[in-house]
């Protein structure tokens, strides 16, 4: 039965904006109780095994979801492609744990938090939520996730209390990860047939896996790369700490944007295979449509309370994220772009080589720029190299789906939304030059920002809103 892409938009949603309100409640708690070096320790550390579990996962998680996307109604064939894909998965995570526990976990500054992190690895190892996201079946993998964030949150409150605790904070990260995988698997029998594995019949997905595995490495050197080299570089985990919490500030509203990417990318490659290229053309366009109008507002409005949330939201220690903030807002407009031409158009239709290309260029941009600027500027030249990396990745995959996608239809929406997006950028920045940094200041400038832009994108008769307000009116009438 084919999935709606609007039931399985308000599931991810859903789990994206639990996403955003958990952290609303641990950041400020973490920040003051763990510190700003503290944090940078988790964040350095962190960025090491991010590079083995890449090099372990191989790309895996795309490519499977692409692959069980084209046989959606077919048990026999994803079944065989599930068992398969693991297995090279599997044999790929043996190798690159090994490489990091003789590389990082015998001795060293960090050496305790390197073995905590081996559990990381182990919970990759076991991540099979490719697969339900191919069924576009985001329904149990949203459920599950809720669930382990919220047992994850009531344990960091319960059991980290002073900057002693870092290596709790880590081991509660690891072992919900472990916990959340494993649940997963208890639905498989009814899924999946029994594995009847033949190893020349792995070989055939070794060639595509190592395709999507390149444009992989590239992303993370730009997604990555910054707290890595922040720490090797500057050796001062103070400054990694408030890059890390200000990058997460904006990864905090980038769920909401790219809430609809995840669930884009199964339904791309179901319609690709069917070679419905005018359907992938107008998902595409909604798509764009969508991120003008939610992502130009977050990012102005972020650019507008920075210097009233840090303060307050991460603690004085944390005054320098200010302009990293401002600067990082930027980031929700240019991802949300390249996850549609990217992670929604490219990698579903197969164009790994142009995805490749984009990524690898951004890449290249993002460390040359990190060299020229971490020495000089710290954490502000690490997000100005990020920013100036994603709006390199976004253009040239605009250039190649051009065929796909028309920059005029694309960006008809463009204008509407920015100019409410700015007005009420003025409107809250003014206003916030008139209280002093709290929570309750910070809702009232949110709540502000919302009410001046939802007027004027009204005004401005942007077709959306009204196409939104009449499924919500259906929807509350009860019809379908």
């Amino acid at each position: 039965m084919k999935k709606s892409i609007k039931k399985n938009y308000i599931y991810n949603l859903m789990y994206q904006i639990l996403l955003v309100i958990l952290p609303l409640i641990t950041t400020p708690y973490i920040s003051r109780i763990l510190g700003s070096e503290n944090i940078g320790i988790y964040s350095f550390t962190s960025s090491i095994v991010a590079y083995f579990i890449l090099f372990g996962s191989l790309g895996v998680a795309l490519y499977g979801q692409r692959e069980i996307a084209f046989f959606q109604e077919n048990k026999i064939k994803r079944s065989e492609i599930f068992w398969q894909v693991n297995i090279i998965k599997w044999f790929a995570m043996i190798i690159s744990i090994a490489a990091y526990i003789f590389t990082f976990c015998l001795s060293g500054e960090y050496t305790i938090y390197y073995q905590i992190l081996i559990l990381e690895l182990i919970a990759n190892m076991l991540d099979i939520s490719w697969y339900y996201q191919g069924l576009e079946d985001f329904k149990t993998t949203v459920i599950r996730n809720m669930i382990v964030k919220a047992l994850c949150i009531a344990c960091i409150f319960l059991f980290v209390r002073t900057p002693n605790d870092l290596p709790l904070y880590f081991i509660i990260y690891s072992v919900s990860n472990i916990f959340g995988n494993l649940t997963l698997w208890i639905k498989l029998p009814r899924l999946l047939d029994k594995p009847k594995i033949k190893v020349k019949e792995l070989k055939k997905h070794i060639k595509p896996i190592l395709l999507m595995f390149l444009p992989q490495i590239t992303i993370q050197i730009y997604t990555v790369l910054d707290r890595t080299m922040l720490g090797f570089i500057l050796n001062d985990m103070h400054q990694v700490g408030i890059y890390e919490q200000s990058q997460k500030i904006v990864k905090l509203s980038l769920t909401v944007v790219s809430a609809l990417g995840t669930v884009m990318i199964p339904r791309i490659a179901n319609l690709y295979a069917k070679n419905k290229i005018e359907d992938i053309s107008k998902n595409l366009y909604n798509s764009f449509h969508l991120v003008f109008l939610i992502g130009l507002p977050i990012m102005f409005g972020i650019m507008a309370i920075a210097a009233n949330l840090i303060p307050w939201f991460l603690g004085e220690s944390f005054t320098e994220a200010i302009p990293i903030l401002q600067i990082a807002s930027v980031l929700v407009l240019a991802i949300g772009l390249s996850n549609i031409t990217g992670m929604q158009c490219l990698i579903p239709i197969n164009r790994q080589k142009d995805f490749t290309i984009s990524v690898l260029a951004g890449s290249i941009i993002n460390f040359v720029g990190n060299l020229l600027l971490i020495p000089y500027f710290k954490a502000i030249g690490a997000i100005i190299s990020s920013v100036l990396a994603e709006f390199t990745v976004t253009f040239i995959q605009l250039w190649k789906v051009k065929k796909i996608i028309e920059p005029k239809i694309a960006f008809q929406p463009f204008f509407k939304c920015f100019l409410a997006s700015f007005i009420m950028f003025i409107a809250v920045f003014l206003l916030g030059t008139y209280f002093s940094p709290s929570l309750i200041s910070s809702c009232i400038l949110i709540i502000t920002g919302i009410i001046v832009y939802g007027i004027l994108i009204i005004v401005l008769k942007e077709p959306f809103v009204f196409y939104g307000l009449s499924w919500l009116k259906k929807i509350i009438g009860g019809k379908k």
